[in-house]
């Protein structure tokens, strides 16, 4: 028998077993269709947004205001009619920032626009003086002498990519810890970073950084993107003398949380979303990630609108402590480990508040047929598929890496480099109509996958 005959014979016997046996079910898939037509007309999303915004703040890490908002969320979750509602614990360290300032002494005084990057340790009361070498990218630093910059403050000046999936992150992120710890090798007496970012407003980003073990540890700061050019123009004149001052303080460990809301279903298996509820001082954290937890938490309310109960318990999760090392998503994670049989699938919101145009996956081989099953009801919405290597989103990370299948509904993040972690990150950039198409997409997701036979694992 020829390959090509015997291959179509085999497709014809195999593939109606898999059609009749393991996709959607008409009911399911009109159901979904229908809770797209209510989640682009729901404002849910958007007004959980500026509830959280307005009423709460920023929301650092360890801060009274984060404890403000795991009430908040608490409130907010009962009020809109989630079960078991509650908070999980746990510690993580508070570090803070109460003043800074940067400034050309010499040749060109002025000051500059900076902020401490989070975990930075603060310099002395009178600050830190110093001429500055420039490196154009961190492994420019990290392939310098070992001698040569005692008493300098380095600068690294590394660009941003900016794409439509965030994708120049990952390469520009890597200076916020690597410039202070390269510094502090060298014998630097503080490190400055161009902003990892995309914008070319006066606003710097901040974000979290830590030290190498044994390494000396000096203090660093972000500048602005223009600040940072205008430290590149005048250091192309001659040498360049700089001031640093961080009034920064870690003051130990504190109490933080998750926020959990659940619709229950038939079963105690878990289809798993969420946001990060913790966000940067500078801003009041609408993009990164006020608009996570509208989106998820407005998804989660357009089903439980429907009184129809699932097949599988729905869980929304306000994650804290994200922002200073995923240290909520962690706390979950060592929680329930013994219940990851339970856990079917997870998807985090938290790319900002751009629409999804993608819908990625990280299933079993064996399942990729699912993925397309879920695509097709959310095509109309203007999302194609994507590839099968989804991270689920940071908070997921820690449940994806002991085998928790995640799916990822990938927003356009173009601009999403330009507000992030920065003081422009503001209720004003939120579009209701934006997040209306996330709550719809994730409404139908979650449906489908809490109903859908079967799970996302190889068998």
């Amino acid at each position: 028998m020829g390959l090509i005959k015997f291959l179509t014979i085999a497709a014809m016997l195999f593939l109606p077993s898999i059609a009749i046996t393991q996709t959607l079910d008409e009911t399911t898939q009109n159901e979904a269709k229908q809770l797209i037509k209510q989640g682009l007309q729901s404002n849910v999303g958007y007004t959980v947004i500026e509830s959280l915004t307005t009423e709460v703040g920023q929301r650092l890490a360890g801060s009274d205001a984060e404890a403000r908002a795991r009430d908040w969320g608490v409130a907010k979750l009962k009020a809109l009619g989630f079960q078991n509602v509650r908070v999980e614990p746990f510690q993580v360290m508070y570090w803070k920032r109460n003043a800074e300032s940067a400034e050309i002494l010499m040749p060109y005084p002025q000051k500059l626009v900076i902020t401490a990057l989070g975990g930075s340790v603060a310099t002395d009361a009178d600050g830190v003086i110093g001429a500055i070498v420039k490196f154009p990218t961190l492994q420019a630093l990290k392939d310098a002498p070992m001698t040569g910059l005692e008493g300098k403050i380095v600068f690294v000046d590394e660009y941003m990519t900016r794409t439509q999936d965030g994708s120049g992150y990952g390469a520009a992120v890597q200076k916020r810890s690597g410039a202070a710890n390269e510094a502090g090798k060298r014998g630097a007496v503080a490190a400055l970073i161009r902003s990892v970012g995309t914008d070319h407003h006066r606003f710097p980003h901040t974000g979290q950084m830590s030290y190498q073990e044994g390494v000396t540890q000096v203090p660093v700061a972000a500048l602005s993107p223009p600040d940072a050019d205008q430290l590149k123009r005048a250091l192309s004149r001659g040498e360049v003398t700089v001031k640093l001052v961080l009034d920064v303080e870690s003051l130990g460990y504190q109490e933080s949380g998750n926020v959990v809301g659940e619709i229950p279903g038939i079963s105690d298996e878990i289809v798993l979303i969420g946001g990060h509820l913790d966000s940067w001082d500078l801003g009041t954290g609408a993009v990164d990630d006020g608009a996570g937890i509208g989106i998820t938490v407005g998804a989660a309310k357009v089903i439980l609108d429907r009184k129809k109960t699932p097949k599988r318990t729905i869980r929304v999760v306000m994650f804290g402590a994200e922002e200073v090392g995923l240290v909520g998503a962690k706390a979950y994670a060592k929680k329930y480990k013994n219940d990851l049989g339970k856990h079917i699938v997870g998807a985090e919101s938290d790319f900002g508040a751009g629409k999804i145009w993608r819908f990625e996956t990280n299933f079993g081989e064996s399942k990729l047929y699912k993925a397309k099953e879920f695509q097709t009801i959310l095509e109309p919405l203007g999302i194609a598929l994507g590839a099968n290597q989804a991270s689920g989103g940071p908070d997921m990370g820690p449940m994806r890496m002991l085998g928790m299948p995640v799916v990822t509904l990938k927003q356009n993040g173009w601009d999403y480099f330009d507000l992030h972690h920065t003081p422009d990150d503001t209720f004003d950039k939120i579009k209701p109509e934006d997040i209306a198409q996330n709550v719809a997409a994730y409404a139908a997701f979650v449906w489908m996958a809490a109903n859908m036979d079967g799970n996302f694992k190889d068998d």
